[in-house]
C-alpha cells in the first residue's frame, strides 16, 4: 500500500475537521522509531502528543495488556467491577500531591476527565462557575472547548456554549503578562462578570500544552491556592499533558509547595490506552451521587492493566530523572545554536516538557511560518515534530522518556541542521 492511495481514500471517506498532519501512514512503531507504509523510518519526538512517555509498545506494558486480554476485555465497571481498578486508584492516590485521603475516578479520555472534574467540582461546592486561563486547552468538547482559552481551531463555528465559564490572563513571560497581572485578571473577574461565591473551581495547566508549554511560575500558584482558599474556591491541576514523568516528576504539581484539590490525568497514563483520570482530595471526589461519574468504557481493563505497567515502568527505569537529564541536552543544544538561529527567541522547559519559540527576525512578530519549515525540514530528515502555540510557532518536543541515547543524539544532530540552515 503506497502513502498517497491511502490519503486518496482517507479524503474520501473521512471529513476534512479530522486534521491530519503527516501525509504518510503509521506502519509498525517500536519504542522511539515509527515506520510507515513505505518503509521509511523516523524518531518520533511527537509520541502521540505526549502519550507515550514510555514509548511505543514497551514490552511491559504489551505483556500486561496480553496477559489480562487472556481473562477478559470488558464488563463495564460499574456493572460488574474488578480489582485492578482498585488496585490503580490505590496507587494514584498514593503517589498523586494531594492533601490527606485521596480517591480517584477513571474514565476514557483527558477531556472526560476534565468535564468530570468540573462536575465533581460544582457538586462540592454547590456553585456554577468555572475561571479558566487564555491559551489553554482543556479538550474538544462542548464543555472543555469552552474551557479552552484559543478560538481556531477548536471552537469555531460550534456555538452556542455552556455558560458560567470565564477566562483570566495566563503569565507570559514573551507577551509581558506578569504575575501580578495574572492574578489581577482573576479578581477583576470575581469583582465584574461572577461573584466569588460562585466560582466552584479555578482550572489551570501547570504547564500550558497546547499553548505554548508556558509554565506556571510558583508565585501564580500560590496565588491562587490563597484565592481559593479565601473564597472557598476548588483548584483544579489539568495534568493531562504534563503527567507522569514528562516534566521530571511523576506530576508537574509537586514542583510547587501549594497543591490542587483535584487533578486530571490522561494521555501517558495509558502507555497508548485510552485511559483517563481524576484524583482528588476524598471528601470532594465523593460529592456526587451513585451514578453520578461513569461511562460504558471507564477504566477499560486493559487500559487498567497497561497503566499499572506504565507505573512500574516509570518508577523501575527511573523515567523522573531520565526525563530530566534528556531535557537538560535538549535546553543545551537549543541554547549552543542561539547565535546560529536568530528567530528562536525563547527556550521553555520543565524536565523534558522542551519548547522553543520562533519570531520573524525582520519584524519580531511571531512567526508560524518560520516554525512550519523548521517541522518540515526536520520531518525530511526523519525526525517527527509538532507545534503548537496561540501563535503556532512554538515547536513543542515530545519524546518518549525511555529513547536509546544514541537516537536521542542523532536526533539534536537532526535538529541543530534544520535550525542553523
Amino acid at each position: 500500500m503506497k502513502n498517497s492511495e491511502l490519503n486518496q481514500r482517507r479524503q474520501a471517506a473521512t471529513p476534512r475537521g479530522v486534521g491530519v498532519m503527516c501525509d504518510f501512514y503509521a506502519e509498525r512503531a517500536e519504542n522511539s522509531t515509527l515506520w510507515d507504509v513505505e518503509g521509511r523510518e523516523f524518531i518520533d519526538f511527537a509520541a502521540g502528543i505526549a502519550v507515550l512517555n514510555t514509548g511505543h509498545r514497551h514490552p511491559k506494558i504489551v505483556a500486561a495488556v496480553r496477559e489480562q486480554l487472556d481473562r477478559f476485555t470488558h464488563t463495564a465497571y460499574q456493572v460488574v467491577p474488578y480489582g485492578s481498578y482498585v488496585t490503580l486508584s490505590e496507587r494514584i492516590n498514593a503517589l498523586a500531591p494531594i492533601d490527606g485521603d485521596a480517591k480517584t475516578a477513571f474514565f476514557t479520555t483527558g477531556a472526560e476527565a476534565v468535564e468530570n472534574a468540573v462536575k465533581i467540582a460544582r457538586a462540592y461546592t454547590r456553585r456554577p462557575g468555572v475561571i479558566a486561563f487564555n491559551a489553554a486547552f482543556h479538550g474538544r468538547t462542548l464543555l472543555t472547548m469552552t474551557l479552552t482559552g484559543k478560538v481556531a481551531p477548536y471552537s469555531t463555528g460550534f456555538g452556542p456554549f455552556p455558560g458560567s465559564i470565564f477566562h483570566a490572563l495566563y503569565p507570559n513571560e514573551q507577551d509581558g503578562i506578569t504575575v501580578e497581572q495574572a492574578l489581577e485578571s482573576v479578581e477583576r473577574l470575581m469583582r465584574t462578570d461572577i461573584a466569588a461565591d460562585q466560582v466552584a473551581a479555578i482550572l489551570l495547566e501547570p504547564v500550558q500544552g497546547e499553548g505554548g508549554f508556558h509554565i506556571a511560575p510558583p508565585a501564580f500558584i500560590h496565588g491562587l491556592r490563597k484565592l481559593c482558599n479565601e473564597h472557598g474556591i476548588l483548584l483544579i491541576a489539568d495534568e493531562v499533558q504534563t503527567g507522569f514523568a514528562r516534566t521530571g516528576k511523576l506530576f508537574a504539581m509537586e514542583h510547587y509547595a501549594e497543591q490542587a484539590d483535584l487533578i486530571t490525568m490522561a494521555k501517558s497514563l495509558g502507555g497508548g490506552f485510552p485511559i483517563s483520570g481524576v484524583v482528588g482530595r476524598a471528601e470532594v471526589m465523593d460529592a456526587p451521587a451513585p451514578g453520578g461519574l461513569g461511562g460504558t468504557y471507564a477504566g477499560n481493563p486493559l487500559a487498567v492493566a497497561a497503566a499499572l505497567a506504565v507505573l512500574d515502568v516509570i518508577e523501575e527505569e527511573h523515567l523522573c530523572q531520565r526525563a530530566r537529564r534528556l531535557g537538560n541536552a535538549l535546553v543545551d543544544t537549543l541554547e549552543q545554536i542561539k547565535g546560529r538561529c536568530p528567530a528562536r527567541v525563547a527556550i521553555r522547559a520543565q524536565g523534558s516538557m522542551v519548547a522553543a519559540e520562533f519570531n520573524d527576525p525582520s519584524t519580531g512578530k511571531p512567526s508560524a511560518e518560520i516554525a512550519r519549515q523548521c517541522q518540515k525540514s526536520a520531518l525530511d530528515a526523519g525526525l517527527l515534530l509538532l507545534t503548537c502555540g496561540v501563535h503556532g510557532n512554538v515547536i513543542r518536543f515530545l519524546y518518549p522518556l525511555t529513547i536509546p541515547d544514541e537516537q536521542f543524539n542523532q536526533a539534536l544532530n537532526i535538529l541543530t541542521r534544520v535550525l542553523t540552515r
